[in-house]
């Protein structure tokens, strides 16, 4: 397996970051006049409208036989994979490394950056109509889900990557520390089965662990692949269109997921470059070693290890209010959290 180097990885990141976008909270208003700016490089197009009539843009990059779909915000509140997907770009519009060159020539990158518009106004998983759009890849009732399944059908990747954002709950098993990234080769049917589809899946995700090992060692998770017939991720692997599902997470004292949009775009790169750089993607047994993504983390918790008070847990609430996005911390639970860990503890002596 060929793997980039650390030090290619952060000079390509420190080169194509898009600094116009930060935060947790990215619209359509923020990310219109950057796709501005790439169309006149590179073919945006229009190629629908949501629920509310907000456009939906599809971009087109490389010259390569080798075909790959990425979409990112299908839940309007996680815009991580958004800001990862835009570093990306500038990087292969800007940057000539030989990996790069690799990719352009090798593949063609069909991205749409937020498919969710609508959701993504008003910083909310669902859609206007209040579809999950992860949810509806069946019955297709969103007006998002059917562009989506339109672009596939025209298209007919050979990879996709369907970028999400998990919440702060989720930590890695064996280890103390948070769920930085978590990977998925979702599954065609209830049995799990190994198909060949979801062993050339794993391949891409084993390589793109490899990496992340080296920078947030056991902080990478492998989320559950339970069947779930009506997800975006299962449908399109069942109908022969080898997905990975990306899972952008909490880095300590990173709730703007800063460090972990650097993270989640060396998973990109890494995944792409590798799928560029084989024709045979065979050996998968390595996914198997990556931990599972568990609950067992609370934003806070307030320990009491003296008296006979019990422990109390917190959670941020992430709310808009005078349209700006808070924080809102908000107790969740008061019991015995011996088994659970936090980002912030606060012990107290009394």
């Amino acid at each position: 397996m060929p793997f980039l180097s650390l030090s290619i990885l952060d000079e390509l990141f420190d080169k194509g970051k898009e600094t116009a976008l930060f935060g947790r909270w990215i619209r359509l208003k923020d990310i219109a006049p950057i796709l501005l700016n790439h169309q006149k490089k590179i073919e945006v197009q229009e190629i629908g409208f949501s629920e509310q009539q907000r456009s939906i843009y599809r971009i087109k990059i490389g010259t390569g036989k080798k075909k790959i779909l990425i979409w990112s915000q299908m839940h309007g509140n996680e815009s991580t994979g958004t800001k990862a997907v835009f570093d990306l770009l500038n990087t292969l519009g800007l940057n000539s490394e030989p990996c790069i060159e690799k990719i352009l020539t090798e593949c063609t990158l069909y991205i749409i950056p937020m498919l969710n518009p609508d959701g993504s106004e008003v910083y909310t998983r669902v859609n206007a109509n209040k579809v999950d759009l992860n949810r509806d890849a069946v019955d297709r009732t969103a007006v998002e889900s059917k562009l989506l399944r339109s672009v596939l059908d025209s298209i007919q990747p050979d990879f996709c990557f369907n970028l999400h954002d998990q919440r702060t709950i989720f930590g890695v098993e064996g280890s103390k520390h948070p769920a930085t990234i978590s990977f998925l080769a979702p599954s065609e049917e209830v049995s799990r089965a190994l198909t060949l589809g979801r062993k050339q899946t794993m391949n891409v995700i084993v390589a793109m662990n490899k990496v992340l090992q080296q920078v947030i060692p056991n902080a990478v998770g492998r989320y559950t692949d339970e069947f779930y017939p009506t997800a975006t991720g299962d449908t399109f692997q069942k109908l022969g269109y080898n997905t990975i599902l990306i899972e952008a997470g909490h880095f300590p004292n990173d709730y703007e997921r800063e460090v972990t949009r650097k993270y989640n775009f060396f998973a990109l790169v890494q995944g792409i470059y590798h799928i560029a750089s084989n024709d045979v993607f065979e050996a998968y047994e390595e996914y198997f070693n990556i931990p599972n993504n568990i609950q067992n983390f609370y934003d806070v918790i307030h320990r009491y290890p003296t008296s006979q008070k019990k422990d109390v847990a917190f959670q941020y609430e992430e709310k808009i209010i005078n349209n700006q996005l808070v924080f809102d911390l908000q107790k969740v639970a008061d019991n015995d959290l011996k088994s659970y860990l936090s980002h912030n503890e606060i012990v107290c002596d009394c």
